[in-house]
């Protein structure tokens, strides 16, 4: 009998996911572990693979759709010899409910160009390129692609014209940005934030980091990563601040995991360093790159950005001075890092000029009381500033 095609279960409280594109036809072969089309989960995008060899049949669930349930069926998959299922024109899509289809964007009034679809009208189009379409107003169908066989690539969707744009852009929420909207509101419903700010002279880390680059061009080290080494070991100092709330209890953690705030196009994402206080700074400068690069190309594995247990992030790259960052669920506390620039300051009755970087402590006063979050700052400037000791094993 045909074989059920459905959302993997990719983690305990994956619930529903979009479905951006089938790599398959009606009507293609297959073989195990074919991938047969491309979903986007709160956190990355996903190929579903075949688990039988055969040929895809009758497609339920359109390109495109969104919030489709992890227990939906998407397809058929008629194994050998079974009879082929009639087109997908002729049959009802009874299986697609619940599934709520991508808006359509207002028609222009420019020339239509041709565009590449297959038997089912459905656009061959780069999930890239239908996200950038979506984000700037433009209908796939009036874009001329440039890629293999007519496909609509990054560079179509950017060069096309927008002197025929509405006056408004309604952009569809993605997997990511729903769970970012729902994760934020509830940080800032349930926990009580409150702040607590310092600034760290750094013109010793910046010395070190000089003379470490120096040696180390094929890996050179960044703020980030001294910044990273330092609330880890902060964190095993004043453990107190490593800790989160539960309802009969509060979680206090062995390990310093430290997840660090990763700017991708769909939103941020927050990839975890395990046990930051046990390795070394050019270890965690080598998997914060590689981290950062498959968060931001939608590679990442669940495990890879989960239950991290206190997070960094870092604005100081754009220019950003200080800022209160939002406690990351169930972590109580976030530590935000603004830009590092010269200023003057009295060191010893002396006005002198250094380089301050601010930081500033979001904590869940449920969990962290003002004193806790005083002597982690305390701790971390410590070693910020007297950066050798993040090199000690």
């Amino acid at each position: 009998m045909p074989v059920e095609i459905v959302i993997p279960a990719l983690s305990g409280d994956l619930t529903e996911a979009n479905l951006v594109r089938w790599i398959k036809n009606e009507g293609d072969a297959v073989k195990v572990g074919d991938p047969i089309a491309e979903i986007e989960t709160d956190k990355a995008i996903v190929e579903i693979t075949a688990t039988h060899d055969g040929r895809l049949g009758r497609i339920l669930v359109p390109a495109g759709s969104q919030g489709v349930k992890a227990e939906q069926v998407l397809a058929l998959l008629l194994e050998k010899g079974e009879a082929e299922a009639p087109p997908a024109a002729a049959q009802p899509s009874h299986a697609s409910a619940g599934a709520t289809p991508l808006p359509q964007q207002t028609p222009s009034r420019t020339t239509v160009p041709a565009v590449a679809t297959d038997s089912g009208g459905r656009i061959f189009a780069s999930p890239l390129a239908r996200r950038l379409a979506a984000q700037a107003g433009l209908d796939l169908s009036r874009i001329s692609g440039s890629g293999s066989h007519g496909r609509i690539v990054k560079a179509d969707v950017e060069a096309a014209p927008r002197s025929d744009l509405p006056v408004f852009i309604e952009i569809p929420h993605s997997m990511m940005r729903k769970t970012i909207a729902r994760r934020l509101a509830e940080a800032k419903r349930e926990a009580p934030h409150f702040y607590l700010s310092i600034d760290c002279d750094i013109d010793a880390l910046l010395e070190l980091r000089r003379e470490i680059n120096a040696t180390h061009d094929a890996n050179p080290l960044s703020i980030n990563d001294f910044v990273i080494r330092a609330a880890a070991l902060a964190l095993k100092q004043v453990p107190a601040a490593n800790a989160s709330w539960t309802d009969t209890c509060v979680r206090q953690y062995r390990a310093a995991d430290i997840s660090v705030a990763v700017a991708t196009r769909g939103g941020l994402i927050t990839p975890v360093v395990r046990n930051a206080d046990f390795k070394s700074l050019d270890a965690i400068s080598t998997e914060m790159k590689d981290l950062a690069a498959r968060a931001q190309a939608g590679k990442l594995k669940p495990e890879e950005y989960r239950a991290g247990t206190f997070s960094v992030s870092n604005l100081g790259m754009y220019g950003i001075r200080d800022f209160a960052a939002v406690i990351n669920p169930p972590q109580a506390a976030i530590l935000a890092i603004g830009a590092a620039e010269p200023r003057p300051i009295v060191r010893n009755g002396t006005i002198v000029v250094a380089t301050m970087m601010n930081c500033t402590l979001s904590a869940d006063h449920r969990v962290v009381d003002g004193v806790v979050g005083a002597n982690f700052l305390a701790a971390f400037r410590k070693l910020v500033e007297n950066p050798r000791q993040l090199l000690a094993g």
